[in-house]
Protein backbone atom coordinates (compact mmCIF):
# COMPACT_ATOMS: atom_id res chain seq x y z
CA UNK A 1 0.00 0.00 0.00
CA UNK A 2 1.10 3.50 -0.72
CA UNK A 3 1.61 5.82 3.07
CA UNK A 4 -1.04 7.57 4.31
CA UNK A 5 -3.98 5.71 2.31
CA UNK A 6 -6.14 4.39 4.82
CA UNK A 7 -8.89 6.57 6.32
CA UNK A 8 -9.68 3.55 9.39
CA UNK A 9 -8.44 0.21 10.13
CA UNK A 10 -10.94 -1.74 12.66
CA UNK A 11 -9.51 -5.10 13.69
CA UNK A 12 -9.02 -7.67 16.51
CA UNK A 13 -5.97 -9.21 15.70
CA UNK A 14 -4.74 -12.61 17.74
CA UNK A 15 -3.39 -12.31 20.74
CA UNK A 16 -1.73 -14.75 23.77
CA UNK A 17 -2.82 -18.29 22.84
CA UNK A 18 -6.38 -18.05 23.57
CA UNK A 19 -7.66 -19.12 19.63
CA UNK A 20 -5.15 -20.91 17.52
CA UNK A 21 -6.28 -19.34 14.37
CA UNK A 22 -4.90 -21.83 12.14
CA UNK A 23 -1.41 -21.59 13.96
CA UNK A 24 -0.76 -17.65 12.57
CA UNK A 25 0.62 -15.20 14.43
CA UNK A 26 1.99 -11.95 13.44
CA UNK A 27 5.01 -9.54 14.95
CA UNK A 28 3.18 -6.83 16.92
CA UNK A 29 6.38 -4.37 16.43
CA UNK A 30 6.46 -4.23 12.78
CA UNK A 31 2.50 -4.52 12.29
CA UNK A 32 1.98 -1.08 14.28
CA UNK A 33 4.87 0.45 12.19
CA UNK A 34 3.30 -0.60 8.88
CA UNK A 35 -0.30 0.60 10.44
CA UNK A 36 1.19 3.91 11.16
CA UNK A 37 2.81 4.15 7.24
CA UNK A 38 -0.54 3.56 5.45
CA UNK A 39 -2.35 5.48 8.08
CA UNK A 40 -3.94 8.80 6.52
CA UNK A 41 -2.69 12.06 9.12
CA UNK A 42 -6.09 12.16 11.16
CA UNK A 43 -6.87 8.40 10.51
CA UNK A 44 -8.27 6.07 13.50
CA UNK A 45 -6.81 2.30 14.28
CA UNK A 46 -9.68 0.74 16.16
CA UNK A 47 -7.49 -2.11 17.91
CA UNK A 48 -10.13 -4.88 19.99
CA UNK A 49 -7.80 -7.21 22.18
CA UNK A 50 -8.03 -8.48 25.76
CA UNK A 51 -5.68 -10.82 28.12
CA UNK A 52 -5.21 -14.62 28.67
CA UNK A 53 -5.01 -15.18 32.23
CA UNK A 54 -1.92 -17.60 32.62
CA UNK A 55 -0.79 -19.02 35.85
CA UNK A 56 -3.22 -17.30 37.90
CA UNK A 57 -2.39 -13.30 36.19
CA UNK A 58 -3.22 -11.44 33.15
CA UNK A 59 -0.94 -11.79 30.21
CA UNK A 60 -0.55 -7.44 30.05
CA UNK A 61 -0.97 -8.35 26.48
CA UNK A 62 -3.14 -5.48 25.76
CA UNK A 63 -1.44 -2.66 27.70
CA UNK A 64 2.28 -3.69 26.56
CA UNK A 65 0.58 -3.69 22.26
CA UNK A 66 -0.98 0.05 22.83
CA UNK A 67 2.59 1.27 24.11
CA UNK A 68 4.02 -0.24 20.98
CA UNK A 69 1.40 1.58 19.15
CA UNK A 70 2.16 5.19 21.08
CA UNK A 71 5.59 4.42 20.69
CA UNK A 72 5.33 4.45 17.12
CA UNK A 73 3.57 7.78 16.78
CA UNK A 74 -0.03 7.13 17.17
CA UNK A 75 -1.91 8.80 20.06
CA UNK A 76 -3.83 7.22 22.41
CA UNK A 77 -7.44 8.64 21.92
CA UNK A 78 -9.55 6.50 23.53
CA UNK A 79 -9.48 3.07 25.95
CA UNK A 80 -12.64 2.07 24.83
CA UNK A 81 -15.01 -0.92 26.49
CA UNK A 82 -16.34 -4.02 24.57
CA UNK A 83 -18.61 -5.47 26.86
CA UNK A 84 -19.94 -8.46 25.79
CA UNK A 85 -23.52 -9.29 26.98
CA UNK A 86 -23.77 -13.25 26.70
CA UNK A 87 -23.13 -15.92 28.87
CA UNK A 88 -19.19 -15.84 30.60
CA UNK A 89 -16.89 -18.57 31.13
CA UNK A 90 -17.47 -18.55 34.85
CA UNK A 91 -14.08 -18.14 37.56
CA UNK A 92 -13.98 -19.38 40.89
CA UNK A 93 -11.36 -17.09 41.90
CA UNK A 94 -11.99 -14.36 40.33
CA UNK A 95 -15.05 -12.19 38.62
CA UNK A 96 -16.46 -13.48 35.25
CA UNK A 97 -14.73 -11.52 32.45
CA UNK A 98 -17.38 -9.90 29.83
CA UNK A 99 -15.22 -7.38 27.98
CA UNK A 100 -12.30 -7.14 25.56
CA UNK A 101 -10.14 -3.41 25.18
CA UNK A 102 -11.10 -1.42 21.69
CA UNK A 103 -8.15 1.05 21.97
CA UNK A 104 -8.85 3.89 19.32
CA UNK A 105 -5.14 5.07 18.21
CA UNK A 106 -5.18 8.28 16.04
CA UNK A 107 -2.51 9.53 13.37
CA UNK A 108 -2.98 13.22 15.15
CA UNK A 109 -5.66 14.26 15.59
CA UNK A 110 -9.00 12.60 14.15
CA UNK A 111 -9.94 13.77 11.00
CA UNK A 112 -13.94 12.47 11.48
CA UNK A 113 -15.68 12.44 13.99
CA UNK A 114 -19.45 11.47 14.23
CA UNK A 115 -20.12 10.38 17.67
CA UNK A 116 -23.34 8.40 17.85
CA UNK A 117 -26.22 9.95 20.04
CA UNK A 118 -28.23 6.88 21.33
CA UNK A 119 -27.88 7.12 25.13
CA UNK A 120 -31.29 8.44 26.68
CA UNK A 121 -31.28 11.63 28.08
CA UNK A 122 -33.93 11.76 31.38
CA UNK A 123 -33.63 15.56 32.03
CA UNK A 124 -34.29 16.50 28.63
CA UNK A 125 -36.92 19.61 29.58
CA UNK A 126 -36.66 18.73 32.63
CA UNK A 127 -36.35 21.72 35.15
CA UNK A 128 -33.52 20.41 37.78
CA UNK A 129 -31.79 22.08 40.68
CA UNK A 130 -28.07 22.70 40.55
CA UNK A 131 -25.71 24.12 42.78
CA UNK A 132 -23.37 26.86 41.13
CA UNK A 133 -19.95 25.56 43.19
CA UNK A 134 -19.73 29.11 44.75
CA UNK A 135 -19.07 28.97 48.32
CA UNK A 136 -21.53 31.46 50.41
CA UNK A 137 -19.87 33.43 53.91
CA UNK A 138 -21.52 30.92 55.60
CA UNK A 139 -19.55 27.97 53.76
CA UNK A 140 -22.96 26.85 52.09
CA UNK A 141 -23.32 25.88 47.99
CA UNK A 142 -25.51 28.62 46.36
CA UNK A 143 -28.59 26.79 44.63
CA UNK A 144 -29.95 27.90 40.68
CA UNK A 145 -32.59 26.52 39.29
CA UNK A 146 -32.08 25.61 35.73
CA UNK A 147 -33.16 24.08 32.70
CA UNK A 148 -30.86 21.22 31.08
CA UNK A 149 -31.50 21.87 27.90
CA UNK A 150 -32.32 25.79 27.09
CA UNK A 151 -36.00 25.65 26.36
CA UNK A 152 -35.30 28.31 22.82
CA UNK A 153 -33.50 25.45 21.29
CA UNK A 154 -33.77 21.62 19.87
CA UNK A 155 -34.45 19.74 23.04
CA UNK A 156 -32.45 16.32 22.41
CA UNK A 157 -33.71 13.60 23.28
CA UNK A 158 -30.84 11.33 23.31
CA UNK A 159 -27.28 11.90 24.02
CA UNK A 160 -23.89 10.85 23.22
CA UNK A 161 -23.03 7.16 24.47
CA UNK A 162 -20.27 6.16 26.89
CA UNK A 163 -16.75 4.87 26.06
CA UNK A 164 -18.15 1.36 27.28
CA UNK A 165 -20.46 -0.48 24.34
CA UNK A 166 -22.43 -3.09 25.03
CA UNK A 167 -23.29 -6.09 22.53
CA UNK A 168 -24.96 -9.31 22.78
CA UNK A 169 -22.81 -12.14 21.84
CA UNK A 170 -23.00 -15.48 19.83
CA UNK A 171 -25.47 -17.03 17.39
CA UNK A 172 -28.61 -14.56 16.44
CA UNK A 173 -26.45 -11.71 18.00
CA UNK A 174 -22.98 -11.03 16.27
CA UNK A 175 -24.22 -11.70 13.26
CA UNK A 176 -27.21 -13.84 11.05
CA UNK A 177 -24.73 -15.24 8.81
CA UNK A 178 -24.17 -18.82 9.88
CA UNK A 179 -21.18 -19.43 7.95
CA UNK A 180 -19.56 -16.87 10.31
CA UNK A 181 -19.14 -19.40 12.55
CA UNK A 182 -16.90 -21.48 11.07
CA UNK A 183 -14.10 -18.87 12.12
CA UNK A 184 -13.34 -19.27 16.17
CA UNK A 185 -13.29 -15.96 17.14
CA UNK A 186 -16.01 -13.12 15.60
CA UNK A 187 -16.83 -9.84 17.08
CA UNK A 188 -20.58 -8.50 16.39
CA UNK A 189 -20.95 -6.90 13.34
CA UNK A 190 -22.78 -3.71 15.15
CA UNK A 191 -19.52 -3.05 16.72
CA UNK A 192 -17.59 -2.84 13.10
CA UNK A 193 -20.55 -1.14 11.68
CA UNK A 194 -20.63 1.86 14.87
CA UNK A 195 -16.92 2.36 14.59
CA UNK A 196 -17.22 2.97 10.99
CA UNK A 197 -19.76 5.27 11.44
CA UNK A 198 -18.27 7.17 13.93
CA UNK A 199 -14.44 7.56 12.42
CA UNK A 200 -15.20 7.81 8.61
CA UNK A 201 -17.23 9.38 5.76
CA UNK A 202 -19.35 7.40 2.98
CA UNK A 203 -16.79 6.76 0.77
CA UNK A 204 -13.77 6.76 3.29
CA UNK A 205 -11.44 3.51 2.75
CA UNK A 206 -11.85 0.99 5.77
CA UNK A 207 -8.91 -1.58 6.45
CA UNK A 208 -8.86 -4.81 8.87
CA UNK A 209 -5.18 -6.20 8.45
CA UNK A 210 -6.71 -9.40 10.05
CA UNK A 211 -9.85 -10.14 8.48
CA UNK A 212 -11.09 -13.45 9.66
CA UNK A 213 -14.49 -13.86 9.07
CA UNK A 214 -14.80 -10.36 6.93
CA UNK A 215 -17.06 -8.99 9.63
CA UNK A 216 -15.26 -5.42 9.07
CA UNK A 217 -15.74 -5.79 5.10
CA UNK A 218 -19.74 -6.65 5.85
CA UNK A 219 -20.31 -3.33 7.88
CA UNK A 220 -17.91 -1.42 5.71
CA UNK A 221 -20.07 -2.14 2.98
CA UNK A 222 -23.43 -1.78 4.72
CA UNK A 223 -22.58 1.84 5.66
CA UNK A 224 -21.38 2.31 1.97
CA UNK A 225 -17.74 2.69 2.67
CA UNK A 226 -14.85 1.50 0.65
CA UNK A 227 -12.90 -1.67 2.16
CA UNK A 228 -9.58 -3.68 1.79
CA UNK A 229 -9.00 -6.23 4.16
CA UNK A 230 -5.81 -8.78 4.56
CA UNK A 231 -6.41 -12.62 5.66
CA UNK A 232 -3.31 -15.04 5.35
CA UNK A 233 -5.69 -18.40 5.97
CA UNK A 234 -6.77 -20.05 2.56
CA UNK A 235 -9.76 -21.57 4.74
CA UNK A 236 -10.91 -17.71 6.48
CA UNK A 237 -11.42 -16.67 2.93
CA UNK A 238 -13.25 -18.68 1.68
CA UNK A 239 -15.61 -17.85 4.66
CA UNK A 240 -15.22 -14.41 3.90
CA UNK A 241 -16.16 -14.81 0.07
CA UNK A 242 -19.48 -16.76 1.44
CA UNK A 243 -20.38 -14.05 3.74
CA UNK A 244 -19.80 -11.17 1.41
CA UNK A 245 -21.08 -12.36 -1.63
CA UNK A 246 -24.94 -11.78 -1.06
CA UNK A 247 -23.89 -8.25 -0.04
CA UNK A 248 -22.08 -7.61 -3.25
CA UNK A 249 -24.57 -8.64 -5.49
CA UNK A 250 -27.28 -6.79 -3.52
CA UNK A 251 -28.38 -2.99 -4.53
CA UNK A 252 -30.08 -2.56 -1.15
CA UNK A 253 -27.64 -3.53 1.10
CA UNK A 254 -27.69 -2.35 4.66
CA UNK A 255 -27.11 -3.76 7.84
Amino acid sequence: MPDNFIDLTVTSPPYDNIRDYNGFGFDVDEMAKLLFRVTKDGGIVVWIVADQTINGSESCTSFRQALTFVDVGFNLHDTMIYHKAGFPFPEKTRYNPVFEYMFIFSKGKPKTVNLIEDKINKYSGEKVARQSGQRQKNGELKENSAYRNDKSREVKLYGVRDNIWYYAIGKGNSTSDEVAFEHPAIFPEKLAYDHIKTWTNEGDLVYDCFMGSGTTAKAAIAANRKYIGSEISEEYCKIIDKRLEPMLNNLFTNL
